[in-house]
């Protein structure tokens, strides 16, 4: 095992978010003191020059240029393999710190040395709460989803656990799922339980690791102890239909793996029948409705919210973070180197 010197390496899977990545980088810096820490950007191959971006105006990141818009799951454990830290944050590209969140967070981890994962607290653009806590599925949840059970009764109880609709956010508590957007790893639990699955592009990765880590009885928390703008779905957003088809493709093949929701083959079959029906009745929805999120669950931004976030982004009008407060000298620069769940709407 490493004795790092580092408390903490960001992970930073990046596709084509290029004004994303450089307020997400900017607040960073911004932000981030009291601890030792490296950030790795993993990028796809982006034609937006995100790459050029991130080595020209943040020099200190050790940057990965890929030649291929590689799966989430390989990007992050590629990033995993060269982390220096004792923890290791997986930080989504669109997510933006409005405070010193990583200080409170390797902090509590270090408190709590029987916690294997936390993540902290998600914030819409809005400034309300994204719900990103989720009970496991059982498969008669998982039928009533496919029925969209949860938007014809809103106040069932049955989908309410699963989507843990009364969930403390003031309260830190262990969980069953946490989406990855900002997901902290001790570095003896990606050492002994291993990196994320790559057989999953974007769609699962969270999901089955969280579901291995809940297996094997190890402690998945949240913590309020930080917050953490979350603006979702901003690289899935760009081709919506191919998305769409990797979400299902993706549960149909966490089922298979994991024996999610059973190991016999007629509830393998019914799983598939379902996911598929259910794929079609979104692509279905894609098309006749103005709604065009991948993600629109219970917690989700609002439609209203979402369509201002895209005007935003569309018109470059995002505000630098660094406008606001100089950014802080970093601890530990590092050396130059050569994207909720997804079950969940």
């Amino acid at each position: 095992m490493i004795k790092a010197a580092i408390d903490l390496t960001i992970i930073i899977p990046n596709y084509n978010t290029r004004e994303l990545l450089r307020n997400c980088l900017d607040s960073i810096y911004r932000y981030t003191e009291g601890i030792r820490f490296e950030i790795i950007c993993v990028d796809g191959n982006s034609p937006d020059g995100s790459a050029d971006m991130v080595a020209k105006e943040f020099p200190q990141v050790i940057l990965v240029r890929k030649e291929s818009n590689e799966s989430y799951a390989r990007s992050v454990n590629q990033g995993l393999q060269m982390a220096r830290g004792r923890y290791a944050c997986l930080l989504d590209s669109d997510t933006l710190l409005i405070e010193n969140a990583f200080a409170p967070l390797v902090r509590f981890m270090d408190e709590n040395p029987d916690v294997a994962v936390c993540g902290p607290k998600l914030l819409n653009p809005d400034g309300s709460v994204q719900h990103h806590i989720r009970s496991f599925a059982t498969l008669g949840v998982f039928f009533l989803q496919t029925l969209n059970w949860h938007k014809l009764f809103p106040r069932s109880k049955v989908m309410n656990r699963y989507y843990n609709t009364d969930f403390d956010y003031s309260k830190a508590q262990p969980v069953e799922s946490i989406g990855t957007s900002a997901y902290v790893m001790r570095r003896s639990t990606w050492e002994t339980v291993g990196l994320l699955d790559e057989r999953f592009r974007w769609a699962m990765p969270d999901l089955a690791y969280n579901y291995t880590l809940h297996q094997r009885g190890l402690k998945l928390y949240y913590t309020p102890c930080a917050a953490v703008v979350h603006f979702s779905g901003q690289t899935t957003r760009q081709d919506v239909r191919k998305a769409l088809r990797e979400q299902c493709q993706g549960l149909i093949d966490f089922s298979e793996a994991y024996d999610y929701f059973g190991k016999s083959r007629i509830t393998k079959a019914i799983v598939r029948f379902g996911v598929r029906g259910r794929y079609y009745s979104k692509l279905l929805g894609y098309y006749l409705s103005s709604d065009k999120r991948v993600i629109k669950g219970p917690g989700a931004p609002r439609p209203e919210v979402a369509a201002e976030v895209k005007r935003v982004l569309a018109g470059g009008e995002l505000q630098r973070s660094s406008d606001l407060k100089p950014r802080p000298k970093q601890v530990a620069p590092a050396q130059s180197a050569s994207d909720a769940t997804p079950f969940s709407d």
